[in-house]
């Protein structure tokens, strides 16, 4: 329903790169710079500045992308709409989800949804907190699923399941099992996820309640992924915090291990959030009504409630 030129020109203007912008619409990029001419041609405007080799939006252009945007949203509110008037929810949703809620829950999540609306595509687009947010405002997305604080005024927020994030350490390390002091952390060698990131905020401001100054830790290294991070642990590089959905094999295996930081406080909440103003309709209604109502009856079980010693 989406005018396609209006499609291409979001494309462009968001990537700030014909190539880019060809892949995300599996296009040529010959067929792109055809669209966006085509489009220039329409409005006896030039839209792009392509001098200097870089790509950046001219002022028409720059007046263009908020309506354009717009007008993208009000097309896909129109297919709700006309889906709503049937007896099964039909559509497109694109969602964003921070990692460890993208890895380790959505999945199941989406799988369950579909089998009730087997006439809605979904579309995933991954990233930290931030990076899920920005999308969700940037009118990329309809939803987005975080993992931490939000640390916007333009968004709502509505917290739908507790996680737990836990202190996980090599398995031959003199911590594991143990209950140590938070004090005791300013001995130790910390990898850490990277800034943005949902998981990270949790910590940090855990280790402010306890009185712990970031500038007197030791963080080795910082990583976009959990997965990188309990690598990293595994290798002995150094400990981590990580929510104890995303590291039930390691534990099952033996590969990793479990240290109880007494008093530190380290339970969070997954939230869904969806851009301020009117609630979501169709497809995107669904979708996060089936959330609130569902999603805690569909989690992958943890190995285990974690001990009050590390929740305080």
């Amino acid at each position: 329903m989406e005018n396609f030129r209006l499609r291409v020109f979001r494309a462009v203007a968001r990537h700030r790169n014909f190539r880019v912008a060809a892949e995300e619409l599996l296009l040529t990029q010959p067929a792109i710079t055809q669209q966006i001419k085509a489009l220039e041609t329409e409005l006896d405007v030039a839209l792009f500045d392509r001098a200097g080799g870089k790509i950046t939006l001219t002022t028409a252009g720059t007046a263009l992308l908020p309506y354009a945007e717009r007008l993208a949203d009000l097309s896909e509110e129109a297919r709700q709409a006309v889906a709503a008037t049937t007896s099964t929810n039909a559509g497109h949703l694109t969602l964003a989800a921070s990692q460890t809620i993208g890895q380790y829950l959505l999945p199941r999540l989406i799988a369950a949804f579909l089998i009730e609306n087997p006439k809605v595509n979904i579309d995933v687009i991954g990233g930290n907190t931030q990076a899920a947010l920005e999308a969700l405002v940037g009118h990329r997305v309809q939803l987005a699923l975080i993992e931490g604080p939000a640390m916007r005024q333009d968004v709502r927020i509505e917290p739908f399941m507790e996680d737990h994030m836990i202190c996980v350490v090599p398995a031959t390390h003199e911590w594991a099992g143990e209950e140590v002091e938070p004090a005791q952390l300013q001995q130790a060698t910390l990898v850490t996820r990277e800034l943005g990131s949902g998981s990270r905020r949790i910590v940090e401001q855990a280790f402010e309640r306890a009185g712990l100054r970031l500038r007197d830790l030791h963080i080795r290294m910082t990583f976009d992924s959990t997965e990188g991070l309990l690598s990293a642990v595994e290798a002995g590089l150094g400990i981590a915090f990580v929510s104890r959905w995303a590291v039930r094999a390691q534990l099952a295996l033996g590969t990793l291990r479990v240290a109880h930081i007494r008093g530190l406080q380290l339970a969070r909440m997954f939230s869904l959030v969806t851009p301020s103003g009117p609630e979501p309709t169709g497809v995107t209604r669904a979708f996060h009504r089936f959330v609130l109502e569902r999603a805690e009856d569909l989690a992958p079980r943890p190995t285990g409630r974690p001990s009050h010693k590390s929740e305080g």
